[in-house]
């Protein structure tokens, strides 16, 4: 069979799940893969071409892309209870949403799932009545983010990958969070915020998708089970993160979640991308599939 291309993120969790697929721990026959690693927004943009047979992207990007891939049940990244942060210099306090207004905010993509989720947050969830501010985003490079901040570029950034743990730290300007919007997220619904998953395109055919799909899972369980080794090669893309910060990071997206959605996971994803449409932010309804 021909070789089976996997785009994914420079990122430590990335890193993690596809250790064991990179460096052949286990017989993947007849399947060979190659590998690429490329930043988020990126992979969203390459999918809407259906540039590689697999591909990690952000759930906000996959309804762009339903029409050519489906979701594979492991690989996915949810923020339970913590996500993309929104981050500023200096926070006095009081209500972040009206903090918003007349902002300039640098984000990492406009198809990420973290800048549907801000502007999610900034309406409201259903029919909530908000006072929607009024605010200006900038795609910025998501690790130039920080110092993009720290340097008066923006009035404030959001942050996603290692930032979320860093962002207080003197590196980056000691900088302050608005709002931690998978926390807000889990409070408003009960559920984890959907924020990548794997898709996979539908013209390989059933029985080869449910081959690469198993390699896949197959990789993802070898890191869980072999930890320190896993970790060790994650840490060459942690950017700086010492090992202490990199296995908190990893456990943060590579977690049973990852494994399997469930149905918690299913139903997060759903709603998140009902979500956007309801509030027209996604131009297209969309079903999430998974194979």
């Amino acid at each position: 069979m021909a070789t089976v291309h996997v785009g994914h993120s420079p990122d430590p969790d990335d890193a993690f799940m596809f250790y064991a697929l990179t460096y052949g721990k286990f017989d993947t026959t007849p399947e060979s893969y190659e590998h690429h690693l490329l930043d988020i927004e990126l992979l969203n943009q390459k999918a809407l071409k259906g540039e590689y047979e697999v591909t990690a992207l952000s759930f906000h990007a996959y309804a762009y892309v339903a029409d050519q891939y489906d979701l594979l049940p492991h690989g996915a990244s949810f923020g339970d209870g913590y996500g993309p942060i929104v981050v500023t210099r200096q926070f006095s306090g009081g209500d972040p949403r009206a903090w918003l207004e007349g902002k300039r905010i640098a984000v990492p993509g406009m198809r990420t799932s973290a800048y549907l989720s801000l502007q999610i947050y900034a309406r409201g969830l259903g029919d909530a009545k908000v006072n929607v501010p009024n605010f200006e985003t900038v795609v910025v490079p998501f690790d130039q983010i920080m110092e993009s901040i720290a340097a008066g570029k923006f009035d404030g950034g959001l942050l996603i990958h290692e930032g979320q743990l860093t962002y207080h730290e003197g590196p980056s300007g000691s900088l302050q969070k608005v709002v931690d919007l998978g926390e807000w997220w889990k409070q408003e619904t009960g559920l984890p915020l959907p924020l990548g998953g794997n898709g996979i395109r539908k013209n390989l055919g059933s029985e080869r998708i449910k081959l690469v799909s198993k390699h896949l899972y197959e990789s993802i369980k070898f890191g869980l089970a072999h930890r320190a080794e896993a970790l060790g090669y994650a840490m060459k893309y942690g950017r700086g993160l010492e090992v202490q910060k990199a296995d908190k990071f990893v456990g943060m997206y590579v977690n049973d979640y990852t494994l399997d959605y469930g149905e918690k996971g299913r139903e997060a994803v759903r709603r998140f991308l009902a979500e956007g449409a309801a509030k027209d932010l996604i131009k297209i309804k969309v079903s999430p599939k998974w194979v």
